[in-house]
Parts: C-alpha cells; structure tokens; sequence
C-alpha cells in the first residue's frame, strides 16, 4: 500500500508538472498573440499618420484592430495569472514572465493622493528585537474611483415679520434652470451628456439611476431634456449668429430614423460648420445643425437665407438653388470636395483590398491603372495640403497657384482623354464625368486661400451622430430631432473647442437663469475656456 501511494504522488506531481508546463506554454502564446496585434496596430497608426487620406478604410481598421488587441491582451493576462497559479504547485517548473507590451501608466498631478499607512513591525523578523528604526518607505501607486454620490440641497428661505408693521420679509427664491427646480445644474448637465453626447437613451439611463438608488422616472427624465432645450435656446442663438457670419462654411447631411405609427422614417441632420483653422483664421470653429423629416431642397435653402459667401459641400441637387447670381442677400460661390470625387476612382485602385479579398477567395480583383492614376494625383494634392495647412489664405493661394494648379490642369486632361474611351455607362466614366461637370468647383480653392480641398469638417461633426444611431436606434418624433439638432449644436461645438461638453454645460446651466442678456455671449464655450484658464469667474451683474 506505501508503494502505491508513492507512486500515486509521483504521478499527481508529475501530472502537475505537465499541467503548470502547458499553462506557461499557453501564456506565452498568449503574450506572443497580444504583442503581434500591438505591433500591427502601431504600424496601422503610423501609416495611417504618414499617409492620411491614402487608406480610406484605415480608421475602420484600426478600430477593428484596438478590439482584436484589446481581447487579445486580456487573454494574455487572464493566461499569465493561471501559468502563475500553476507554477506555484511545482518547484521546477521556469515560471513566465510577460514581456511589456503596454506603456507603464503615470497618474495626473493633478489628482489627489490619499496616503496609507500599514502599520509597520513593531518587532525584528529575525531577531525578535524591538530596537527598530525608519530606513525609508516603498510606495505602491494604485488609481481608484469614487462612486458616483448623490445629495439632496436644501435651499432655506427664511421668513421674518416686521414687529412695526407686521408685514413679511423673505430673501427672494433662487433661479433654477428648469422649471421647480427639481434638478441640480450638474445633474442637468449629466443626463444631456448622457443622452447626446455619450448617446444613452433615457431608459437605459433611467435604469442606472434606479440600481444607484435614485429612482427617477422615464418620463420625469424626458420632460428635463425638453427643460434644458429650451433653457439653453439663447446660447444656441449665439452659436448660430457666429456660424452664418463666417465668410466660408462647409455642409453635409446624413440620416436618422424616425419613429413612425407603424413604421421608421428617414429624415435628416444637417450640419453647417465654420472652421477658419485652416487658413490661420482666430475665430472659433462653431457647429450647426438642423433636423428635416426629408431631404427636399426647401431645408438647405431655408437654413441658408441669409448667408452668402463660400460653401463647400457635395453635388447634391438641393444645392442648385443656392448658386443662383440674383440671389438675395448675396451670391453662394460653390467649392466641391476633392475627397467626394477621389472615392469611386479608388475602388478600382485599392491594392489592399484586392490582396485582401485574393487571399480570402482566391479570386482576383479587378484593379484599373486609370484609376490608380487618377488617386495618384489627387494624393498629390492633398499631400500639397498638409504642408499649407494653418498658412495664411494669401501663403496657401501663393502655394497653389505654384505647385497644384499644373497637377490639377494635367488631370483635367487626362480625365478628359480616358472618358472617351470608356463606355459612359462604366462606373469610372461616371465618376470622371462627376467632375468634369463641376469642374469650377473643384478648381476654385486654387484661386481662394480660405477654401479647403475637402469637405472633411462637415463630415467630422456628423460623425458623432452615426455612431449614436447604432445605440439609440431612432428619434421617438420630429419634434425630438429638432431637439436632437440644437442639442448636437452645443457638444460638438464645445468639443472642437477643447471644452469637456459636461463641465460647460453644469456651468452654463447654473448660471443662465439670471445672467443678463446683453452678456449671454461669455457663455459660449470658446468665451467660458478664456475665463476657466484665467481662473476668473463669471459671475452676473
């Protein structure tokens, strides 16, 4: 029986031997599969730094590729700490150690420290002695967050009677910016930021609140978000005053479903930015938008009644009626978008892609040498763009007239030559035909500094809006896209200029109930950062 129980022993021990072996094996496989995806993820970043508007798919590829990394190096870790476990059974076993693959991360100064202290020996671990003295201390950095805390303010108005005259004196009640004032300035601010900017529907919202402790109803909820609309109406006047006197402006759409009787709609955000960056200009970049339940050409003519001056946008029809040269209160000179134009010459030009689509299929994708060409060129010109950027319109007119015109005149001729060989009905000549049709468009940023190649801010600004369709999944009304549009209208300003959307809008809210009109502009986000930096407060008169 001591036999056999020996030999079971050696046979549990080597069985744990093998078991820790595999788990080491496991984890380094792990760490190699993590550190492989991090390198190709820095590749994808810097490729995508140096050559830009190359790679169309690129930023969809990288966010592909930070989740792949992301699962990937959790699994590292998962492995790592179950090869640990496992070497600790056995003695002989190398244990694994992780290669770093991830940046040691540093904490803010500016957060504050709660120191410590475990309480130290108070007797020699070897000795046994108490005659013990400080030699200096070892510090473990360890970041942590505060649960959210919710508090009740009691604002007490005390009441006091005159002994002379018996009448009541009280100091008058505070202004909220809501109406009862149920809500503080700071709570106001979460659940617009909730909602619009990080793109949570208020039931879902609703629910934490309720699991927090805090139940709030749906529709309690609801009716703040139409409350804080309209209390910060004024600030979107502001907002859209500054963008419609911008002598440049870009504009784009995209759809949102709307919630029907029996269906989903389709309407649309428009979205009208000013960004004078570019050209070097001071004034700040500003975000506008609209909601329309279609796309009729009323809408754009109607938002832009009364503006003239340079408009960079797609060839999208409803535009037409903006160009017109009797047009009151002044002419719109049209600039079209480069990167619009470049899109159907580079499906027929991406090597990536036809590689990609080889190797999972094994069938070869058609690939053109005109279109190669064409997006050749154009690159060309958008690399001219890059090195002129924040330059002086009359620097960047100068650069142009230079270096991008004989490009542009050359391609005009080369477009020209290569449709006449094509069927009109094959999908390049349709896109040469785009634009040679427009071809004023696209040539006029050679002649005016303050025009851009692209209409890429537009697009920029609507983004957040395409992402949040994947979430909140429609607007419940038009009414509710409207609201949708003035609410966009504030965070994505606030956020082109650097202002944490958030902390802006507790700030404005608690102070707009009775800051006087006529200084309603240091609200604005680029107004309130100036005072934020300068440590000044805005208090009103």
């Amino acid at each position: 029986m001591e036999a056999l129980r020996l030999v079971a022993l050696v046979a549990q021990a080597r069985t744990s031997e093998v078991e820790a072996d595999l788990a080491v094996a496991l984890a380094v496989n792990a760490e190699n599969a993590a550190l492989i995806a991090h390198q190709k993820l820095v590749i994808a970043k810097m490729q995508r730094q140096i050559y830009g508007a190359k790679a169309e798919r690129s930023a969809r590829l990288i966010d592909q590729m930070e989740l792949e990394f992301e699962e990937l190096e959790a699994a590292a870790t998962e492995d790592e700490l179950a090869a640990e476990a496992a070497v600790a059974k056995v003695t002989p076993v190398r244990s694994f150690e992780r290669k770093a693959t991830r940046t040691r991360t540093t904490f803010p100064d500016h957060l504050p420290r709660e120191r410590v202290v475990i309480d130290p020996p108070t007797a020699c671990d070897c000795c046994g002695g108490s005659r013990l003295r400080t030699l200096g201390e070892d510090v473990t950095q360890t970041l942590e967050v505060v649960p959210r805390q919710w508090k009740v303010i009691e604002t007490v108005r005390e009441k006091f009677t005159c002994r002379d005259c018996e009448k009541i004196s009280q100091a008058p009640a505070p202004f909220h910016a809501i109406p009862r004032g149920w809500a503080g300035p700071s709570l106001l601010a979460l659940i617009a930021h909730e909602k619009f900017a990080a793109h949570q529907p208020l039931n879902r919202l609703s629910e934490r609140f309720a699991l927090e402790g805090v139940p709030i109803a749906l529709s309690t909820l609801a009716d703040t978000v139409g409350a804080i609309a309209f209390a910060l109406s004024p600030i979107l006047a502001r907002l859209e005053a500054h963008v419609f006197a911008a002598a440049r402006l870009h504009g784009d759409d995209t759809t949102v479903p709307v919630l029907a009787k029996g269906k989903t709609n389709t309407g649309r955000i428009w979205a009208y930015v000013r960004d004078d960056r570019p050209f070097g200009g001071a004034d700040p970049p500003t975000a506008m938008f609209y909601y329309s339940k279609d796309r009729r050409a009323e809408h754009p003519i109607d938002h832009l009644k009364g503006y003239a001056g340079l408009f960079q946008a797609d060839a999208y029809s409803g535009y037409e009626g903006l160009y017109v040269s009797d047009r009151s209160p002044g002419p719109i000179r049209q600039a079209a978008c480069w990167a619009h134009a470049r899109r159907p010459f580079f499906l027929f030009a991406d090597v990536e892609e036809a590689a990609r689509r080889k190797a999972a299929s094994g069938k070869e994708a058609a690939l053109s040498p005109v279109a190669i060409e064409v997006v050749r060129r154009i690159d060309a010109l958008f690399e001219i763009e890059r090195e002129i950027n924040g330059l002086s319109p009359e620097d960047r007119r100068a650069v142009r007239q230079d270096r991008a015109r004989p490009i542009v005149e050359a391609l005009y001729a080369y477009l020209t030559e290569k449709r006449q060989a094509l069927s009109p009905r094959h999908d390049l000549a349709k896109a040469m035909t785009y634009m040679l049709k427009r071809w004023d468009g696209f040539t006029a940023y050679l002649d005016d500094g303050r025009l851009c190649m692209s209409n890429n801010a537009a697009e920029r600004a609507l983004r957040g809006i395409a992402l949040g369709r994947k979430s909140w999944l429609f607007c419940g009304s038009d009414r509710g896209g409207r609201r949708a549009a003035a609410m966009y209208s504030l965070i994505v300003t606030a956020k082109m200029n650097s202002v944490d959307p958030q902390a802006w809008l507790a700030d404005v809210l608690a102070r707009i109930a009775n800051h006087p009109a006529s200084r309603l502009d240091e609200l604005l986000p680029w107004n309130w950062k100036a005072h934020q930096v300068a440590g000044v407060s805005i208090k009103a008169a």
